[in-house]
């Protein structure tokens, strides 16, 4: 029993050996294989990482000798084009071809382009309002030296590669590139300015005058101011536009309503304390009469408060004892200068306009530093005030308006202020020429838009003397001559000339074939006006005074239909 018990004992210690060899072959053969395969995937792995190697070695190779081909192909394509002394293929100014052309050359097409546009008008136009601006009048340059260097640069100013860049740029799509221009701003604005004093339903702006013992407020219109803004940009636009040039622009307008009456800024303004005229010996001065002015504010707010187009405030007017005339000769000696003008003394209703308008200016003394207005002085032109109907220019026409004529006193005055050497504040021209005073000399007036001023610049007061007698107006300046009294001429420059244009109108009443001319063409201008200043004999100064247009007055003519 015992050596069974044994012998199963040993058979399963037997047993057990013999599955734990197996095991341990079996792990053996396991790390055998494993080691075989780890060593194989090492190898694999190797010759992977010498393929990628070597790959990435040729890819090297094959770039580094295409850049060291393109920097030889670059290096020739930059020097040859360095050495090239005219303007890289495919470069144009204001898209004109200018490519392989020298820059000597390229100047001169392109300044050609430049002079045929500066011999153009641009046409400003609203509804039947015609008016223009000529380049050369508002001093357009425009840098074409500047635009030939860039040209010739194209391909010449970086680097290799840039250069190269641009020229293939420049050959593949082209490089145009733009004239810059300037332009004188001020004369443009003043240009802009009388546009939108002669633009037909132009807004009115609120206004007042003295009328004896009156303060007179004219209510303002609403209506059209031009956009200026915009009109700029439009020009400006012109300006820089060679190609699709259109010489024709639409004013743009915009509806405004004017100022608000302010009569407590009224009442600032005219409210004067009575002041007896004086003069002082050491220093020397004229210190003229001061007429005592006031009124009622708050009975002026109730008057303002009516819907009416003209306000008539009383006013309360103390005389001063001693006024200027009572000084004596002394005051005033010296008549610095006079200027007289022709007028037609057939005509009753412009005659008595022209009375009217200087009896209001003469007399009117301006202290040192002052400045004086023609419409403030004249106040505005109504029947009630005893203007007539005379002819006016008005949308290019000459018609029948009332206080025609009056323009002729404040050009009759504005050239004795000139050879008085004051300094002029507030001038405009004419739409057209006029018959009185030559070109460049005139200053036109419109009440409540277009005025006239000009300051005493001198030491002392001046005294204005008017008159309008036997055909001819007179106005005069006087005062006390200074150290250095200058002598005052001009000079005036025709720039060009606008001819005039006809317009044909039907009219029933006339037979058929027959033509009667309603109002005679006259040519416009260009002008400026130049004012030589001299000392004993010889020429101080010459300095531009202003620079005008005057637009061409068309012709009309009637055309019979009548059968």
């Amino acid at each position: 029993m015992q050596e069974k018990e044994n012998l199963e004992k040993n058979n399963e210690k037997f047993s057990k050996i013999e599955k734990e060899g197996k095991i341990i072959d079996s792990t053996n053969k396991e790390n055998e294989y494993a080691e075989n395969t780890q060593s194989g995937k090492s190898r694999n792995k190797k010759q992977k990482g010498l393929l990628e190697k070597n790959k990435k070695k040729t890819i090297f190779l094959i770039s580094f000798f295409i850049c060291l081909l393109l920097l030889i192909f670059s290096t020739i394509f930059a020097f040859l084009n360095m050495n090239n002394s005219n303007i890289a293929k495919g470069v144009f100014i204001e898209n004109v071809d200018i490519s392989g052309m020298s820059k000597e050359d390229a100047k001169e097409k392109i300044e050609k382009l430049v002079s045929e546009k500066m011999e153009k008008e641009i046409a400003l136009i609203y509804q039947d309002y015609n008016s223009s601006i000529n380049l050369k009048q508002i001093e357009v340059e425009y840098d074409v030296e500047e635009a030939v260097e860039k040209a010739y640069q194209v391909g010449k100013s970086g680097n290799i590669f840039e250069n190269n860049y641009s020229i293939l740029k420049a050959f593949i799509v082209n490089e145009n590139i733009s004239i810059e221009f300037s332009k004188n701003e001020e004369i443009t604005d003043k240009i802009i300015e009388d546009i939108g004093a002669n633009l037909p339903d132009a807004m009115v702006q609120s206004s007042f005058y003295v009328e004896q013992n009156n303060l007179i407020i004219t209510k303002g219109q609403e209506g059209i101011v031009v956009d200026k803004d915009k009109l700029k940009k439009y020009i400006d636009e012109n300006l820089n536009e060679f190609k699709n040039n259109v010489e024709e622009i639409q004013i743009p307008v915009i509806q405004k309503n004017p100022e608000e009456i302010d009569i407590n800024k009224i009442y600032e303004e005219i409210h004067k304390e009575e002041k007896d005229a004086y003069i002082t010996k050491d220093p020397f001065n004229i210190y003229p009469e001061v007429e005592g002015v006031d009124f009622n504010i708050d009975e002026a707010k109730n008057i303002l408060t009516q819907d009416l187009d003209e306000y008539i405030i009383e006013l309360n007017i103390t005389k001063p004892e001693v006024t200027v005339d009572k000084l004596g000769a002394e005051a005033f000696p010296d008549e610095l200068s006079v200027f007289t003008t022709k007028y037609d003394a057939s005509n009753i209703n412009r005659s008595t306009n022209l009375r009217l308008a200087s009896e209001k200016i003469n007399g009117t003394v301006i202290l040192a530093g002052e400045t004086f207005s023609y419409n403030k002085v004249v106040g505005e032109r109504t029947i009630s005030a005893g203007y007539k109907e005379a002819k006016i220019y008005e949308n290019g026409k000459v018609v029948d308006g009332l206080g025609g004529g009056i323009c002729q006193i404040s050009s009759t005055l504005y050239n004795a202020v000139l050879l008085s050497n004051l300094e002029i504040v507030e001038r405009r021209n004419h739409q057209f020429v006029t018959s009185y005073v030559p070109a460049g000399r005139d200053a036109t007036v419109v009440y409540g838009m277009t005025d006239f001023k000009f300051k005493n610049n001198r030491k002392y007061p001046i005294k204005i003397s008017a008159e309008v007698k036997n055909g001819v107006v007179t106005i005069a300046v006087y005062g006390i001559k200074e150290e250095n009294e200058y002598t005052i001429n001009f000079e005036t420059k025709t720039i060009s000339t606008i001819p005039y244009t006809t317009r044909y109108i039907e009219d029933a009443s006339l037979k058929k074939g027959s033509q009667i001319v309603q109002q005679a063409g006259t040519n416009g201008l260009k002008t400026e006006t130049y004012m030589i200043t001299s000392l004993n004999g010889k020429i101080v100064s010459k300095k531009l005074l202003s620079k005008d247009t005057y637009n061409a007055m068309e012709r009309i003519v009637l055309k019979g239909t009548k059968n």
